[in-house]
């Protein structure tokens, strides 16, 4: 199967793009009246929460109120249940009472959940608007403040995705969206993580991160929210008959509350007379594993039979045929263009299908940056050591470890096959990236990552690597992606005098979030001239959720007996979460471990999830030519 007949990456953001500027209202009375009542609540939440102006003294004095309606009492309960996970439990239902007060339509889930992420997504807004008034003491702060503003509009581009997501969406269907809304609110939050991670260390870092901090805990919220209702309808279409949805529905199959109507259920026995399983509010519907500080990756239906995950893996055999280019880079001139970057800046604005760009071998050093607007692009080289993108630019030269990377992956539906990516800055310089990849549904395939502290960032969404090498030192893979190495090897490099080898730092930053990193079937070696007495770990934990899987892989001895390393004292070692499944070699016995309670010997059942159809909504993969293992290997 040649590339150019592959089947096309989702073109959401050219959809929501003409959506956006033709301001296209949802289609049918019934959305148009709900997106109304939205708008409004949204509307009085926004302004209840930012509270009377201070500098009007003209007041009169405040009157008492009437009391709330009884009609939004009768729906606490629904509140108490949608909140009933989210860290930020106060100013959850808050919100929520809030929205409810202005206009009790609102009772569908879906409303709610927009209300959620309009508030977020103005939250979003003021916050940056705050930032416009801060004074910058040196070029690092500055330049620190120029990344922030690119992260604002993906962080705005990505809320706008949720969003339309729910408008448009039959609420019947949201546990086969769940994982996409997950995917684009953790993104989300992680662009606000990472401006203020740009900051150096000091005052302006830590008043940006209280600006960001109210709309990162509604983002947290909206995470769990999400998860929260897609539990509840679907065990609620798990042949729960004549039993009230706590929203007004008799039954998973009955429409809609009449959009004009105050009707509610009548009281509580709706709730106290359900059938065992189904939801409580102080219950979830599906408990995470034990030690997992959040919900698991995506949870398996309430359904007797297993999920389609679960039966034998299938093999996606992938393809080894050459496409046929539409462009060829070539240093000596026998091609299209002579640099990487010239040919990318020649992509049309639009086509059809996939753009192919052929690099011949050759060390290309250069910049390279795959832009937004190039989608479903693949670029395939004659071998990871032959045809090589390189660069130098590193923390220590004064250049921001965001910046560093010599090559840069922001488009989706990106294949990169047969290619190097290498920092060479080395051990001395710090931190130094080769490739970092913010991309949704990004694949890598017979490629090389060379450098050595942050070799990889795997920045956010979904991230496939399959067959790859990748060498480095200090944290070499690091991001807040949900990303899967399978049958990589990860070399461990010569690190300077006094060092210890890290290969993962998971930055998980919030516990709903379902990113992580799953090394599956990969093999962990050292180079030639890598010391004996070099430590050598399998992660950290980079944020306060850090959450990495290694299963069926060979861990050799050179791997220390404890397995992990804190960051820093005890910091995150309590809420993190590292598993270990069928592993094999000198190092991968577990019994002298670190005793951290969520650093787990996980069944097979848990192992299942992490894989590549559950665990990335693999489908994606299929059709790219690229081979992977959708299952477990034994």
């Amino acid at each position: 199967m040649a590339f150019e007949d592959f089947d096309l990456v989702s073109e959401r953001r050219k959809a929501n793009a003409k959506q956006h500027l033709k301001k296209k209202i949802l289609i049918g009375v019934t959305s148009v009246v709900l997106i109304a009542c939205v708008i409004a609540a949204v509307t009085f939440v926004i302004v209840k929460r930012s509270g009377p102006d201070h500098n009007n003294n003209d007041k009169k004095p405040v009157q008492n109120a009437p009391p709330e309606p009884e009609r939004v009492d009768k729906y606490s309960r629904l509140v108490t249940m949608l909140c009933s996970h989210s860290e930020y439990k106060e100013k959850c239902v808050t919100t929520l009472k809030e929205a409810l007060k202005k206009d009790p339509k609102l009772k569908e889930p879906k409303g709610l959940l927009m209300v959620f992420m309009l508030v977020a997504k103005n939250e979003i807004n003021n916050a940056f608007n705050k930032t416009a008034n801060l004074k910058f003491a040196s070029k690092e702060e500055k330049g620190a403040y120029e990344d922030c503003k690119q992260l604002f509009e993906d962080a705005k581009e990505e809320m706008g995705f949720s969003i339309t997501e729910v408008g448009q969406l039959d609420i019947s269907k949201l546990a086969s969206k769940e994982a996409e809304l997950n995917n684009w609110l953790s993104a989300v939050i992680s662009y606000q993580d990472t401006c203020s991670d740009g900051f150096p260390e000091g005052e302006l870092k830590k008043k940006m991160e209280m600006i960001f901090a109210e709309s990162r805990q509604l983002l947290s919220n909206s995470l769990a929210v999400v998860s929260q209702v897609s539990q509840i309808v679907n065990a609620f279409q798990g042949g729960l008959s004549g039993f009230k949805l706590p929203w007004g529905k008799s039954d998973a199959h009955a429409p809609a509350p009449d959009a004009d109507t105050d009707a509610v259920a009548d009281d509580d026995e709706d709730l106290a007379d359900a059938p065992d399983g189904a939801p409580d509010a102080d219950q979830p519907i599906f408990e995470a594993p034990i030690g997992a500080p959040g919900a698991a990756p995506i949870g398996a239906p309430r359904v007797d039979a297993p999920p389609s995950w679960a039966a034998p893996a299938v093999d996606l055999p992938g393809s080894t045929e050459k496409p046929t280019p539409n462009v060829t880079v070539a240093k000596d001139g026998s091609g299209d263009f002579k640099t990487i970057s010239e040919a990318l800046a020649a992509i049309p604005q639009t086509y059809k299908g996939r753009y192919v760009v052929y690099v011949k071998e050759g060390v290309y050093d250069e910049t390279v940056t795959v832009t937004k607007k190039m989608v479903n692009l693949t670029m395939y080289g004659d071998g990871g050591l032959k045809s090589i993108i390189t660069g130098n630019k590193n923390f220590v030269d004064g250049v921001r470890t965001f910046q560093t990377a010599s090559f840069v992956v922001l488009g989706d539906g990106f294949v990169g096959r047969d290619m190097g990516f290498r920092n060479t800055a080395g051990a001395i310089k710090e931190q130094a990236v080769a490739a970092r990849v913010q991309a949704d549904c990004s694949i890598f395939v017979n490629c090389n990552f060379e450098g050595y502290q942050d070799t990889l960032y795997a920045q956010t969404h979904r991230q496939f690597y399959r067959d790859c090498v990748i060498s480095g030192t200090i944290d070499f893979i690091f991001g807040h992606a949900s990303a899967v190495f399978q049958n990589c090897q990860l070399v461990l490099r010569k690190p300077l005098d006094n060092q210890k080898n890290i290969i993962t730092a998971n930055g998980r930053i919030d516990s709903k979030s379902n990113t992580a990193f799953v090394l599956q079937k990969c093999v962990i070696k050292g180079e030639d001239d890598l010391p004996s007495t070099t430590k050598n770990y399998i992660g950290r934990p980079w944020k306060e959720y850090s959450r990495t899987i290694i299963m069926e892989s060979d861990i050799p001895a050179l791997i220390q007996p404890e397995g992990w390393l804190p960051w820093e004292g005890d910091f995150a070692l309590k809420t993190l979460y590292y598993g270990e499944y069928d592993n094999v070699g000198a190092g991968a016995k577990t019994d002298a471990r670190v005793k951290w309670i969520g650093r787990k010997d996980i069944k097979r059942g848990e192992a299942l999830t992490y894989t590549v159809e559950p665990f990335l909504d693999g489908s994606w993969i299929n059709g790219t030519g690229v081979p992977a293992h959708l299952g477990l290997y034994n």
